[in-house]
């Protein structure tokens, strides 16, 4: 019993050093500075212990990003209002854009490299699956009328690592989540304006 203690606490301190060093090697370089071979040599682990807890270099960017968001999805999942339940639709989406935008502006450079690590799989990642089903949510219940699951997806769509470093300057650090917020917020007006549907283009005009 005491042997299996000490191998889990071996195994939670060689996680947390490999994902600092994951971090320590985004920070120093980009994606692009990120390998298997050097995340190990930085956390003083054997590349076998990196390769069997995380998979490969996208499976390690993933561990990263999912680290970076776990408190976020606790809030979501079980904490208070508007972040947790029984808020207005509108303020949890407030809320949790916020926290989401917080997230991709302290890590812009962690979600391009995750972003091109990922790029064949990205909707089967599993804070991606998860942020899309709590955006469904809301939309569908705000807005019926509209397709809940294409809304959550062109939001999610905007968190592109290159475009928040863009719109994230050093006079103005919260102007992509304050622009995703407006975005998704306008989705929800209706106001009084009967919904105009969209007529198919004419084949002459394709």
């Amino acid at each position: 019993m005491a042997q299996q203690r000490a191998e889990r606490a071996d195994a939670v301190r060689n996680r947390r050093a490999v994902l600092h060093a994951t971090e320590r090697l985004l920070a120093e370089g980009g994606g692009e500075h990120v390998s298997l071979d050097r995340v190990a040599a930085l956390a003083g682990v054997g590349k076998g212990t990196v390769f069997r807890r995380f998979g490969n270099r996208a499976g390690l960017l993933q561990a990263l990003l999912e680290e970076r968001s776990r408190e976020l999805r606790d809030a979501i999942t079980n904490g208070p209002p508007p972040l947790g339940p029984g808020a207005p639709v509108r303020e949890r989406l407030l809320a949790f854009l916020d926290g989401l935008g917080a997230i991709a502006e302290d890590n812009a450079v962690l979600l391009s490299a995750h972003e091109q690590a990922c790029a064949e799989d990205k909707y089967d990642d599993p804070s991606y699956q998860f942020w899309h089903r709590h955006l469904s949510v809301l939309f569908a219940e705000a807005r019926p009328d509209l397709d809940a699951d294409f809304l959550a997806h062109a939001v999610l769509a905007v968190f592109d690592g290159n475009l928040i470093r863009h719109m994230t300057p050093p006079d103005d650090p919260r102007r992509f989540t304050r622009s995703i917020q407006q975005m998704a917020t306008a989705l929800l007006d209706r106001g009084d304006h009967q919904a105009v549907i969209p007529q198919p283009i004419p084949e002459q005009d394709r």
